[in-house]
């Protein structure tokens, strides 16, 4: 019965935690496009992956990219050429390359062979 309520208590922090980090990075997609100039030789300027060791962060949560970039800024999250990217940004162009990159709309097409 505890265990229960500590749960629930613990789901429900989490979930009032994840609604106001979304509110916490409105940043402005057009400003975002104009600084992912920064990022483009790697994620390229559509979040699309143009090295291997790098992911496509298009159509990624905008929560979530602002909350990884601040960590590579503050070195939480290792990664020497993010953590030399990140250190340039302001917070302002975390929350504006997280617009950005999230704005974009990722499509699928039919797996080959299905």
């Amino acid at each position: 019965m505890i265990a229960t309520r500590v749960l629930a208590a613990a789901l429900s922090g989490a979930a009032v935690l994840l609604c106001a980090s979304g509110a916490a990075h409105a940043g402005d997609a057009k400003a975002g496009r104009a600084r992912a100039q920064l990022c483009q030789a790697c994620h390229g300027i559509d979040g699309m992956s143009k090295v291997p060791d790098a992911p496509n962060i298009a159509g990624q949560v905008e929560g979530y990219l602002a909350t990884q970039l601040h960590a590579f800024k503050s070195g939480t999250r290792k990664s020497e050429a993010m953590n030399l990217v990140a250190a340039q940004l302001s917070d302002r162009d975390i929350d504006d390359l997280a617009a950005w990159y999230s704005s974009i709309e990722v499509t699928l097409g039919k797996l080959p062979g299905g």
